[in-house]
């Protein structure tokens, strides 16, 4: 409960009054007199700690003990600090100290890694504000604490209304809370809490897009972390022997999944460069009308492209679907492809999708992937999956074949079944403590199937409650068959603690062991089912078009939501009903109302019978292979000079240019180019199968007919034409 609370209070929208603009004189960053510590010269000896204006005894022991509990080997200690001349401790952050560790242990447990990059970024001490992405929901905190380097505690913002209660002052501040008068006109008084915490040199952590939502790209970004950051030097300038001897500075963090809602996917923080304020508060200070408005408007922007550079954005569902599909084919196993060139390879991919004019073909190759993507959805299986199973044409039902190369391929099925099955006896009793816990998760995702960005907090929520009744179960049943001996709590405490442990780091192979039997099975029997049973091309429709989320209504940008895609793609999607009007889900979106609307709950899809849809999952598989293998073959015989689409900041980082003239929505910036022939060579050095993709594809036979020949239409409709 504690862990919700945190986050409810961290999420709160600060409304700032525009209409009044803050004037001031003249400012040279560089003259800034602030030199003095607050209250206290710096070589004075650490003054004795005071409690209510008296010493007290305990005040050391106390200290020592907290850091001995809750504080990390890597986390810097609290120090006293002087103001109005009166001796003070800094609150000990307790519960927020608690939660943090909750919140790791949360991440260790639901991720397979938390990859921190750019972590130098990030100022070792001094006023910091942190404007992270926040795209689901209670996760992003939790993996914003953990992750934050040298342990730096983070604030948040709550309003000052709830820290009049004296009992949930303390828990406010005690969690890592400062006051925000929501209702103030005058920004001084709105921002007093921050000031206070900066003032300390503390670090604020915000999430400016203002609310948790699933899109295709980042949507908005708000003005309240740059109003604060301008407001602050302003006043750390009037008052100098107030503020912290050091500039605040914001630095963006983008946090970014390779799949948020999946248990034991991994998780990439990422870290910008530091914003100091120096070439924003001159236009900030100055008199003339609209300065200080635009000062934050440009320093909003320059958050914002920094949190576009770090994660994925693509113009609509059908290119980030289609750029997904291809990046699992190219490198079928998920952990080939490194968490530091993940939104490298992933925005090169989206770039590439977003250019229609890259080769001939360009439409049916993102038509083939988004049939396969769709397929995959539909009967919950994985690329990665598909690509580790022995599928050889011996299983081919039309080809005759010997009986011994059947039971050949019938021998490699039952190696592999039996294999899991020789490792899970270790993992019998792990499972068995935790089965509840998934369960229960499970469930909970259900009950968020519409919002992606809901479903792993749910999961993680009520794993976690779940878990604080099995793991005591487990220990007073071990405890109970151990006589409740002082021994038997040790050896009791020990072992499931060394099971919890095992558990975790085990889990993730485990899972993929059995994913790949139920597959080989599921494969088995569906291509080997009569061919009669499978279901028509009008039946399989409905499990050929990928879903796409719901409208956000908390979303207030004047963008669209979701651009509507090219008419081949259009056809490929299933819509989500909303109250919202809409023309199209993927139609430009109007703006969101001032009170969200009610959606309505998603349909589950039936998953299809397995023996009714493999042999067309298998079929999708091959042909969206050949047509990405035929589409990077154009991309290497075109001209020299050829270009596709790039977003603005790769384009200039791998040797390309900027062009006007390209209207493509992924950023605010102008759209870049990069040339074809330098994006395959980049996906091919960081590990991408392109050359290896359409030569051999196990399954390929599921394309043949009963005559065992490949369609001639599906032949003729890839083939490239010749380049002009």
């Amino acid at each position: 409960m504690l862990l919700s609370l945190a986050y409810e209070v961290c999420m709160v929208e600060t409304v700032v009054d525009d209409s009044k603009e803050n004037q001031g004189g003249a400012y040279n960053f560089l003259t800034d007199a602030r030199t003095r510590k607050l209250g206290a010269d710096a070589n004075d000896d650490e003054p004795e700690l005071a409690i209510n204006g008296s010493v007290s005894e305990h005040a050391s022991s106390w200290r020592a003990w907290c850091r001995t509990v809750f504080t990390p080997p890597f986390v810097s200690s609290f120090t006293p600090t002087i103001i109005d001349n009166t001796v003070a401790m800094e609150d000990p952050m307790i519960l927020h100290r608690i939660i943090r560790q909750i919140a790791a242990w949360a991440v260790y447990s639901f991720f397979t890694e938390l990859r921190v990059i750019g972590g130098e970024n990030v100022p070792r001490d001094g006023p910091l504000i942190t404007t992270a992405t926040h795209h689901n929901m209670m996760l992003d905190p939790a993996v914003l604490s953990s992750g934050f380097p040298y342990g730096r505690m983070q604030h948040y913002w709550s309003k000052a209304s709830l820290f009049k209660n004296p009992i949930l002052r303390y828990i406010l501040i005690s969690t890592g809370n400062v006051p925000v008068e929501r209702k103030a006109s005058d920004r001084r008084k709105l921002f007093q809490g921050t000031f206070d915490a900066l003032a300390r040199s503390a670090a604020i952590a915000l999430f400016p897009e203002g609310t948790s939502y699933t899109e295709p790209r980042i949507m908005q970004v708000k003005d309240g972390a740059a109003w604060a950051a301008l407001e602050y030097t302003k006043w750390a300038l009037e008052q100098p022997e107030r503020a912290a001897r050091s500039p605040v500075a914001i630095v963006p963090a983008a946090i970014v999944y390779t799949n948020k809602s999946k248990y034991r996917s991994s998780a990439i923080l990422q870290f910008g460069r530091p914003i100091t304020m120096e070439p924003y508060i001159g236009q900030f200070l100055a008199l003339g009308e609209g300065e200080s408005r635009a000062a934050v408007k440009r320093l909003t922007h320059e958050i914002e492209m920094q949190l576009i550079e770090m994660t994925i954005n693509a113009p609509d569902w059908g290119t980030l679907y289609a750029s997904r599909m291809a990046r699992d084919l190219l490198w079928a196993d998920e952990s080939s492809l490194p968490l530091d060139e993940f939104i490298l390879v992933s925005q090169t991919l989206v770039d590439l999708f977003s250019s229609s004019d890259a080769t001939p073909n360009f439409k049916v190759v993102k038509r083939r992937l988004l049939e396969y993507y769709s397929l995959l959805q539909s009967t919950q299986l994985t690329n990665a999956v598909l690509s580790s199973l022995p599928l050889p044409k011996t299983l081919d039902p039309n080809r005759p074949t010997p009986i011994p190369s059947r039971l050949l391929t019938l021998s490699v099925l039952i190696r592999d079944t039996l294999s899991c099955l020789f490792v899970l006896p270790f993992f019998v009793v792990p499972l068995a403590i935790h089965l509840p816990t998934y369960v229960i998760g499970k469930l909970g995702a259900r009950l968020a199937e519409d919002e992606e960005e809901t479903q792993a907090q749910n999961k993680v929520v009520l794993g976690l409650l779940f878990l604080m009744l099995c793991y005591p179960a487990a220990f007073f049943m071990l405890w109970a068959l151990l006589w409740y001996s002082r021994v038997g709590a040790i050896a009791s405490f020990t072992l499931v603690t060394m099971i919890a442990i095992y558990h975790t780091q085990a889990v993730g192979d485990a899972y993929k062991r059995l994913k790949r039997v139920e597959a080989a099975w599921r494969v088995l029997i569906g291509v080997w089912t009569p061919k009669r049973w499978e279901y028509s091309l009008s039946a399989l429709e409905q499990y050929t078009r990928p879903s796409v989320p719901p409208p956000n209504p908390w979303i207030k940008s004047s963008r669209p939501t979701t651009p509507k895609p090219d008419a081949s793609a259009e056809s490929n999607f299933t819509t989500v009903p909303s109250p919202v009007a809409l023309d199209d889900k993927l139609s430009s979106a109007p703006l969101a109302p001032t009170e969200p609307a009610a959606t309505t709950p998603v349909k589950r899809k039936r998953r299809p019978r397995s023996g009714r849809v493999m042999r067309h999952v298998l079929r999708a598989r091959a042909e969206a292979a050949l047509a990405l293998a035929a589409f990077f073959d154009a991309l290497e015989r075109s001209p020299p000079g050829h270009r596709v689409r790039a977003s603005a900041h790769l384009a200039r980082q791998f040797g390309g240019g900027i062009d006007e003239t390209l209207d493509i929505d992924i950023s605010n910036g102008p759209a870049g180019w990069r040339t074809a022939r330098e994006v395959v060579s980049f996906l091919k050095a960081r590990g991408a199968r392109v050359n290896s993709l359409g030569k051999s594809i196990e399954g390929e036979w599921a394309m043949a007919g009963s005559d065992g020949e490949v369609s001639s239409a599906w032949e003729s409709e890839m083939e490239t034409p010749s380049r002009t």
